[in-house]
Parts: structure tokens; C-alpha cells; sequence
């Protein structure tokens, strides 16, 4: 049966997909699969037979895992006992840990508001294992996603068979009752101790790092760093996987070896010791695999000796075990980086890495493997890649694996058996970090080298599977000068057509975001002409003490409008218009202007700018965008659509909300108004300047609130359609029910029940959609 799995794992894959997708797409691919079995693999009937019942095994039991992946919980539920699961993770004031509630054996988030600083550093101290607690809260399901493209909380946690969270009312521990330990809580609890010892005899640098690398925990790791390892192609050397794994496994046999134990022995020790090393770490896919993998090689030693696994049939094996148990894991990020990698190096391994005998250059044809294998998958979860990546691996690589690992390890043997470090070898790990953790910060504002797409639809990602594989197979039967060509023309296109495909898109859009309580909207028009956005939301800071403070706190721009421009694969924008200097209008500017092109940023005419708008015209000037200020009777044209500055007026000095800039436009064949914030007051002056003025489509000013969208204004504009960016139980009570009875006779949009509402148009026609209208149907 030797590389034969493979061939299994394949049909297992895609019973799973006919059961989680869609089985008009997969099941004719498996037919078509089986198909190429018995032409090219000369598979006999049996053979053939038994790929098909395990097509069929894998796919009823993904599809009982799909039927019976639901809450049995009630929404009227108010108390519960629970018995914690997981480490807790403390965040400012917040605190949130994953339980098991006793009754209906379902899992839970439990959150919790810190209400002191002692109590967060009580909460953050105690080991929560070993207790079964009644909790009082109110449940609900987690947020979902409300713009396209967007990260969905509820799916993730569906993903991991969770479907509620429950707000508690007091501390989670004041009601708590001590239970029997069980093997899996103890080493739960191992590495609770672990983790803390860390915190407090190390360094915060070393203790982060050495936390993340020996049990697979990123909760200290500085929030800064770790984007700037994602945005150059390297997180994955801050994942548990098979380097670290063998690693261990190599240190603790040589170890064994020369304190006197025997081979069997240690290959004995070693079977018991993985499992136990698999949940030290986290149980994070990448860890599953190694430990797995290496699980079943030890296990094949141990009953017989001349049977040999090759690697292919190991992570086949592994992966089929895995997802039989857990089949909703193939929607997991990091399992299908981790076993897509893995199974491009390991079928590479036989036939490319060989023609490379220098390990430099070894190291670069495994990374080139790696970041093409990956390169669909990152795009499709995270819209860009990076092209430093394989610099930034060749210099991390050797870094990680014979400095950091290592060192980390003997650094925390040396502290757990004699209770100090010496100071030297501390100061000399501070430096190295600090200089990496430095040279990576560099190495991510290398703006040029981040590959931004978009996320690919079905067709695209399909293409992009049969270029690479194509690639592989040109690379694999040798490079002559022909296939040399084909790989180079191949490769071309692989990186470009993404791109070339948006500029020759034949539709436009106007989309509201939905950003809360703000404004943002994106004027795309077609074959990539021009990409306007209308504000870019905010969050309205509000002080607070220093432990509330969250070590990544929630960011409009850097976390709902940079992913949203970024996941339809926009890298410019033309016009940045900022309609006045309010915290929910302009605060995401800063991080739109360092993740996105802006050629030009256009901000009232006013007399008094506000911090933020003064802010971000010093930053436009650092990073060379042109910034002009409009007032009335300012306009500009882009193919058949007129912009045109309806207020404020030049120098306007009074109220902001009132010298919001307000343009009329004329897209995809209907009249638009884009207001901002504009108040009755404002509005009253437009109607006495262009008394004429006829709107197709109004963005309701100011989040639906009464002092806008008057009365007089709404009659004389006779708008068919309103829009109104509102955030979902916002504190104003916004839309107020005034405005929404001036607008009765309109058909009204709104994102905190909508989602982010496009108009989706070509040349003068177009149509309108509501993102979670859609996704309800």
C-alpha cells in the first residue's frame, strides 16, 4: 500500500467537501476523480472500491457532523454550571475563557467585565482548572460578519462546536465548587504554571517569545510584532509544528540515550510523551499534525521494524485520522496551511530538493514551495502575500531553529532546576530579540513588497490551484529551456491576472460600509477607473485607566475598512474624501493612509480643522498624498459621473456637523447625495441655493439623527431611496423615529440591519443589495 494514502486522503477530502459545500460541484469531481484512479494509477476494482467507501464514510460522517453542529441551549437561559476548558485570557478589563456547561455538555465563551484592577490581576493568576462554577449571565450568540469579505465570529466558533456566549454577571470563580483533577486537566494546569512561570521570572520579550515557542500560547506576545510576522510570510515560525516537534522528540531520545536507557525504552517514552505534549501546546492544528505524524512513524517502529512508512503515507494517514474525529476543521486557517505546505515539501522532497545539494540554496527552493503551496490559501483567507517572504524566511529559518528554540528551551531547564538565570545569557537573547523584532518591523512597511488580490471567488481560486500544480509538475520533470519559459510565463500570470481581471471588470459599486457608529463609503467604478472613499469611520476615544486598556484595542480603520478594501483587492484610492474632522468620520484615515495608496485626500474648506483632520494632513504629507480643500462650487468628472461640492461654503466658520462637505453625483445612472453629518441648518442653505435639486439616492445625514434629513429637505429632494450608517444599538438611539417617518415614503437601508448595502451598477443601470439580506436567503 506503499503511497497509496495519498490517493485515500484525497477521496476522504472530498467526501468532506460534498457534505460542507457544494455537492453538485464535488461529487461529479469525485466521480471524475475515480475516473483517473483506474486510467492513469491502473487501480483495480477493489482498489477502486475501497476509495469509494471511504468517500462515503468521510462524507456521512461530515455530514453528521454538520446536522447535529447546533446549539441545544435556550436564548432564555440565565444560569449556568460550567467547568472551564481552556486558559483564560485576560485583555484590559475583559475577560474571556471557554467552558463546558455540565448540563448540556455544550461549549461555551464565557466574558466577563473586570470591575477592579486587583480582581484583573487576581483573575489573571488563578488557575481555573479543577472547579465546576454557577454562572449567571445572559446569553447570546456571537456577532457575525456584516461586510463582505469580512471575519465571522460566529462561523469560527460554530468551526469549534461553540454557539453561545454568556455575558456573566459577577466573577466567574465567586461561586465555584472544587472537582477531582483527570489526567487532561492536570496537563491543562501544567501548562497554565507554565506559562505564568514565564511571565514572572523572564523578560516580557522572553517570556512572550518563549511562551508562543514552548507552549504554543500568543497571549503576551505584543500585538505590533505579530502583524508585522503575518505581513512578512513568517507567523508560521511562531506556530508549533514539525520542526519543533522533532526537534524535542530528537533532544529528549539523545537525552535518554546517554543517561543509559534503552531504545525500546525511550520509544516507549516518547509514544506516551506526545499526546501529552500535544495539549502542553495547545492542540493547535500544526501541533496535531507534527505529533500525530510523528505518532504513527514511532508506533510502525514499534510493531514491526522492517515495515517502513513513507512520509507522504504518514501525513496522509495523519490527515485522514484528524478529520474523521473533527471533520469541520478543514475550515481552519492554520490546518490547511499546515498540511498544504506540508504535503507540498514532503512530494517534493523526492524529486526537487535533491537537485539542490548547497543548503542556501535548499532553503530557498523549500521556502519557494512553501509560499507557493500556501499562496491560494493565504489569499483567500487574508487577500495579500508578501514577496519578502522568502528573504525574510532564509534569514528567520536558521534564526529560529538554532538560536531561539533551542536557546529558549535550556534557558527555561536552567531556570525551572536552579531558580536563576545568569544575567548574561538573559541580556543576550534581549539583544537578539530586539534586533529581530526590529529588522521584522522594518521588513513590513516594505509597502512595494505586499501582493494584494483580493479574495479569489471559486473560478479564481480553481485557477489559481491548476497554475500552481501545473508549475509543479513543468518544475518536477526538469526546467529545460522551454519548460523554463512555460514556468516563467506561468508564474507571470499567476501574479498578475487577479489584478488584470479587476481592471477589466465591467462593474462598479457604491458600497456603505458598516463600520457602527460612522461613515464609510466606497465609490469603485468599472475597469478600474477610479476609487473613491467617503470617510473612513472611527472609534470615539474616551479616556479610560491604563489596566482597562486592551493590548490591541478595536480599530475601525486598521480592522473593518483596510480588510474591506483590501479583500476586493483595492491598493489605490484616487480620492480620499474626508467630510469633516468628527473621531466617527476620520478616525480610520491614519490607517487606510499606511495600508492603502490615497492619491489625493479632499477635506472641507474650513476655517478651524480639527486634531484628527490636522493629523492627517501631516501624515498625507509624509507618505506624498496630495491634500485639497473644497468648498461650494467645487466638482469633478470621472467618465459619465459629475461630482459636485454642494457646502460648505469657502472658510466656513461654525458648527462641524454643519460644514460637512455635501456632494452630489451622478453614478451608474441614478442622483446621489453624500452629506456626512449635515444638519438641518445645512440643508437649508443648499435647498436655497439649488432649490432644484432632485435626489435619486440620500445618505441620511448624521446616522438618522433629527437634526438632519429634515422635513423641507426630504419633500424637495424626493429621494426614492435612504441609507442610513447607523451602529447597531448605538447609545444616541439613532435612526430617531422622526427622521424615519419623514422618510416613509422611501425605501430605507440601514447597516445595523442590513450589513454593508451595495449598489451594484453598469453604465446607467444597477442593482441594490443588503449584505446580510443575502446571506439570509
Amino acid at each position: 500500500m506503499n503511497g497509496k494514502y495519498f490517493y485515500f486522503a484525497i477521496a476522504a477530502l472530498l467526501g468532506i467537501s460534498t457534505a460542507l459545500f457544494y455537492h453538485w460541484t464535488f461529487f461529479p469531481l469525485f466521480i471524475i476523480y475515480l475516473s483517473l484512479l483506474y486510467k492513469y494509477k491502473k487501480y483495480t476494482k477493489l482498489q477502486l472500491v475501497i476509495v469509494f467507501c471511504l468517500f462515503i464514510i468521510f462524507f456521512l460522517t461530515s455530514q453528521h457532523a454538520v446536522i447535529n453542529n447546533k446549539t441545544i441551549l435556550s436564548d432564555s437561559d440565565e444560569n449556568f454550571y460550567v467547568e472551564f476548558t481552556e486558559n483564560t485570557k485576560v485583555d484590559g478589563d475583559l475577560l474571556q475563557v471557554t467552558a463546558l456547561e455540565i448540563n448540556h455538555k455544550e461549549k461555551l465563551i464565557i466574558r466577563y467585565k473586570i470591575k477592579s484592577e486587583a480582581e484583573k490581576m487576581a483573575l489573571k493568576n488563578t488557575n481555573f482548572y479543577g472547579r465546576i462554577c454557577h454562572i449567571s449571565g445572559q446569553i447570546s450568540d456571537p456577532s457575525i460578519a456584516k461586510n463582505p469579505n469580512a471575519f465571522d465570529y460566529r462561523n469560527y466558533l460554530a468551526s469549534k462546536q461553540i454557539f453561545k456566549v454568556i455575558e456573566s454577571e459577577g466573577n466567574p470563580l465567586n461561586r465555584c465548587s472544587a472537582v477531582k483533577s483527570t489526567p487532561l486537566t492536570i496537563i491543562k494546569e501544567l501548562r497554565f504554571n507554565g506559562i505564568h512561570y514565564l511571565e514572572k521570572h523572564f523578560p516580557p520579550e522572553i517570556a512572550a517569545l518563549s511562551a508562543t515557542l514552548l507552549f504554543g500560547d500568543r497571549s503576551m506576545f505584543d500585538p505590533e510584532v505579530l502583524m508585522d510576522y503575518q505581513k512578512t510570510g513568517i507567523v508560521h515560525l511562531l506556530a508549533i509544528s514539525g520542526l519543533h516537534v522533532s526537534l524535542l522528540i530528537g533532544m529528549v531520545f539523545f537525552l535518554g540515550i546517554r543517561f543509559g536507557a534503552t531504545r525500546e525504552f525511550m520509544m516507549n517514552f516518547l509514544l506516551a510523551l506526545l499526546p501529552i505534549y500535544a495539549i502542553l501546546t495547545g492542540a493547535s492544528p500544526s501541533v496535531i499534525r507534527a505529533v500525530l505524524m510523528i505518532f504513527l512513524v514511532l508506533l510502525i517502529l514499534k510493531w514491526n521494524k522492517q515495515l517502513k512508512m513513507s512520509p507522504i503515507d504518514a501525513i496522509s494517514l495523519t490527515l485522514m485520522i484528524y478529520v474523521f474525529f473533527t471533520p469541520l476543521i478543514i475550515l481552519d486557517a492554520g490546518f490547511q496551511l499546515s498540511f498544504t505546505v506540508s504535503f507540498a515539501i514532503i512530494l517534493s522532497a523526492s524529486s526537487l530538493l535533491p537537485r539542490h545539494q548547497q543548503m542556501i540554496s535548499t532553503m530557498i527552493v523549500t521556502s519557494v514551495i512553501a509560499q507557493l503551496a500556501a499562496l491560494p490559501i493565504l489569499l483567500y483567507h487574508f487577500f495579500e502575500v508578501s514577496f519578502i517572504s522568502i528573504a525574510a524566511n532564509l534569514l528567520y529559518i536558521p534564526l529560529f531553529s538554532f538560536v531561539f528554540l533551542p536557546g529558549l528551551y535550556l534557558l527555561f531547564l536552567f531556570q525551572i532546576t536552579f531558580g536563576d538565570t545568569p544575567l548574561i545569557f538573559i541580556d543576550l537573547f534581549m539583544k537578539i530579540i530586539t534586533l529581530a523584532n526590529g529588522l521584522i518591523g522594518q521588513l513590513a512597511e516594505l509597502s512595494f513588497a505586499q501582493f494584494v488580490t483580493g479574495r479569489p471567488n471559486l473560478l479564481t481560486f480553481i485557477i489559481y490551484v491548476i497554475i500552481l500544480l501545473t508549475i509543479f509538475l513543468l518544475w518536477e520533470v526538469g526546467l529545460q529551456q522551454k519548460r523554463k519559459q512555460a514556468v516563467i510565463l506561468l508564474t507571470f500570470f499567476l501574479f498578475t491576472f487577479h489584478n488584470v481581471w479587476n481592471w477589466i471588470y465591467p462593474f462598479g459599486e457604491v458600497t456603505m460600509i458598516d463600520v457602527g457608529q460612522g461613515d464609510s463609503i466606497l465609490i469603485h467604478f468599472p475597469f478600474g477607473n477610479g476609487t473613491y472613499l467617503i470617510d473612513t469611520g472611527g472609534t470615539i476615544p474616551f479616556e479610560e485607566e491604563e489596566w482597562k486598556k486592551h493590548a490591541k484595542p478595536f480599530e475601525v480603520g486598521r480592522d473593518v475598512v483596510v480588510p474591506f478594501l483590501k479583500g476586493k483587492g483595492i491598493t489605490k484610492i484616487d480620492k480620499l474624501i474626508l467630510t469633516h474632522g468628527d473621531a466617527d468620520h476620520t478616525g480610520g484615515a491614519l490607517a487606510v493612509l499606511k495600508e492603502i495608496k490615497v492619491k489625493q485626500i479632499i477635506v472641507p474648506d474650513v476655517a478651524d480643522p480639527s486634531i484628527s483632520e490636522i493629523q492627517i494632513m501631516q501624515e498625507a504629507h509624509k507618505r506624498g498624498s496630495q491634500v485639497v480643500k473644497v468648498a461650494s462650487g467645487s466638482q469633478w468628472k470621472i467618465e459619465n459621473s459629475l461630482f459636485y461640492v454642494l457646502s460648505p461654503e469657502k472658510r466656513y466658520q461654525g458648527e462641524r456637523n454643519s460644514g460637512s462637505i455635501a456632494i452630489m453625483a451622478n453614478i451608474g445612472g441614478l442622483n446621489w447625495f453624500f452629506g456626512g453629518d449635515l444638519d438641518q441648518e445645512g440643508e437649508e442653505r443648499i435647498l436655497k441655493k439649488y432649490p432644484r435639486l432632485k435626489i435619486d439616492v440620500l445618505k441620511a445625514g448624521h446616522h438618522g439623527s433629527k437634526t438632519s434629513s429634515s422635513e423641507i429637505f426630504i419633500h424637495n429632494i424626493s429621494p426614492a431611496i435612504a441609507w442610513i450608517s447607523v451602529g447597531e444599538k448605538n447609545r444616541y438611539g439613532h435612526p430617531h423615529n422622526e427622521v424615519l417617518t419623514r422618510l416613509s415614503k422611501t425605501r430605507i437601508y440601514r447597516t445595523d440591519q442590513d450589513g454593508a448595502i451595495t449598489y451594484r451598477f453598469n453604465q446607467d443601470s444597477g442593482t441594490f443589495s443588503a449584505f446580510l439580506r443575502k446571506i439570509k436567503q
